[in-house]
């Protein structure tokens, strides 16, 4: 790749990008013809004129998520040095009669084009952490009282580099997803959710502070006490205000070991009712109840990880799940370490009595708290074995009214997923919440509902299979609406205009009135494409 660029009298940078097939510089006399420029037609601060890159390798990747549906290239990537490369490069945006699309770029998790930029520049966040001169996760450990603990986190770091710096100090952070290999600012603009989500809310309930470039380019910290609307604006907002670069997360006291259970169903109503009794009582402030509670399906022609179980009841868990069809499995974690590790199976038993579960179909492991957190580490190489890492992939996150989940299991669950017979690697996650763990401030659209549950349609197909696992997806859809279930879609995407209306309900007008103020000319996140 070579850069062109000529020095003005303001010792401003007057960026032309050449980018070229070639990867040495290259001098003027040798420039190819071969070239795609992007000109910024505006005086380009020095500080970003080697900061760009735009060969095809580089936009490729940035074209492509964790999905493999959308692919969106931009014009370029921006490769940052520190977070004032990214406030120079919004208010260079800004100064343009057309403004460039901006998107934030971390891991690249979501499945349906959010963090592409077409036509547009991508902040490569992950570029940051090579400049945060080991300070990207500071941890602060309060000696009187570990649970009024921190850290202070870039925005592009991972859930499980951030992990790992806690646990250093006997310290964990309170809510995960299942997947820790995503990004902190990634989960942030979205919810992150996960099975603690009863106890301590989504992890955006567990956000003390943020420091956050706007779509104006300024660099503000917010907090439910200063600039609390653009706080609550960006926590589940989808990147519409502005980039994370900074968030203070809440941590307590790490737990050494876990109990982990689970408890197999064949009566989906005797099911629910034991989720919604376990997150009302155990998500109680100050309870000794479970740490950990979801909930999901196994369907008989989908295949299944079964190394949790004994080799010994893999057989008769085939003949359950071949008689009913489909098994509801309610997954359960009780933390213990040294001081009450003698207790632990006599606290359980007390804790689980009374649930209507198969008899003789509970399971449990004692695991290491680390390793139980990452109980999905296999699956990435588990799909490279089987040659899918690059499928393309129809997921569907839904939260469903808690009035209205026995539909979702009859006309979804029985009625179109399982006689789709599509063979499938993966997991259908059901299990509830409660709102008032929900901070209603913040922008993410939930139902209006006390519980309310995510449904989670997470499969992986082979190509040839796609267009039959996007269909199961539309169908999914239709039968909601059809039905009139009050879903909201967690991790949204390609909405019309009045369908984003509609998602965001109530919270609408103040959303855009908050786009309207920190993003006025709609740069941030366009691949959310919720006003552009």
């Amino acid at each position: 790749m070579a850069r062109f660029s000529i020095l003005d009298k303001n010792g401003f940078m007057l960026v032309l990008l050449l980018c070229l097939e070639a990867t040495s510089m290259l001098t003027n006399a040798e420039i190819s013809t071969d070239i795609c420029p992007i000109l910024f037609h505006a005086p380009t601060p020095i500080t970003l004129s080697n900061k760009f890159a735009c060969d095809n390798t580089t936009l490729t990747l940035a074209a492509t998520d964790y999905g493999f549906v959308i692919h969106e290239k931009p014009l370029a990537v921006l490769e940052p040095t520190s977070t004032h490369d990214i406030t120079e490069l919004i208010k260079l945006s800004n100064s343009l009669p057309t403004p460039i699309p901006i998107a934030a770029r971390g891991q690249a998790h979501s499945v349906y084009g959010q963090a592409m930029a077409r036509d547009g520049i991508v902040v490569n966040m992950t570029h940051l952490n090579r400049y945060r001169h080991g300070k990207g996760i500071v941890i602060f450990r309060d000696e009187k009282d570990p649970w009024n603990s921190y850290a202070d986190v870039g925005g592009e770091q991972v859930w499980n580099d951030v992990l790992q710096a806690a646990l250093e100090y006997g310290l964990t952070p309170l809510s995960f997803t299942d997947s820790l290999g995503t990004s902190v600012a990634g989960t942030l603009v979205n919810a992150g959710v996960g099975g603690q989500v009863f106890k301590y809310g989504p992890q955006i309930s567990t956000v003390y502070e943020l420091d956050v470039i706007t779509g104006k380019g300024d660099h503000v910290t917010c907090s439910a006490k200063k600039n609390s609307k653009l706080f609550y604006g960006v926590l589940g907002g989808l990147g519409q205000y502005g980039i994370i670069t900074r968030a203070r997360i809440a941590l307590g006291p790490a737990p050494a070991k876990v109990k982990w259970l689970r408890l197999l169903y064949t009566d989906f109503s005797e099911f629910t009712k034991d989720e919604e009794h376990l997150i009302s009582v155990h998500g109680r402030s100050g309870s000794n109840g479970f740490d950990f509670i979801q909930g999901f399906l196994k369907i008989e022609h989908w295949p299944d990880d079964l190394s949790f179980y004994p080799m010994e009841d893999v057989p008769r868990i085939h003949s359950l799940v071949s008689q009913h069809n489909i098994v509801y499995i309610l997954e359960l974690a009780k933390y213990y370490d040294d001081s009450n590790q003698a207790d632990i199976d006599e606290d359980v038993e007390n804790l689980i009595k009374g649930l209507k579960y198969v008899p003789t179909f509970k399971f449990e492991r004692d695991v290491l708290y680390e390793g139980f957190l990452n109980r999905y580490k296999f699956v990435d190489p588990l799909l490279a074995a089987q040659g899918l890492s690059e499928a393309p992939k129809s997921w569907l996150d839904l939260f469903v009214p808690g009035s209205r989940i026995s539909d979702i299991n009859e006309g979804v669950f029985k009625e179109i997923v399982y006689k789709q017979n599509i063979t499938a690697i993966g997991i259908m996650l059901v299990f509830p919440m409660n709102k008032a763990k929900w901070n209603d401030k913040m922008a993410v659209a939930i139902p209006d509902e006390e519980i309310f549950y995510l449904v989670s349609l997470l499969h992986y197909v082979s190509p040839d299979k796609y267009e039959a696992s996007s269909t199961l997806k539309y169908q999914v859809l239709d039968f909601c609406k059809n039905s009139g279930i009050g879903i909201k879609a967690y991790l949204p995407k390609n909405k019309t205009h009045e369908e984003w209306k509609e998602h965001f309900g109530h919270k609408w007008e103040s959303f855009k009135d908050g786009k309207d103020e920190f993003d006025p000319n709609r740069i941030l996140a366009p691949g959310q494409k919720v006003f552009n």
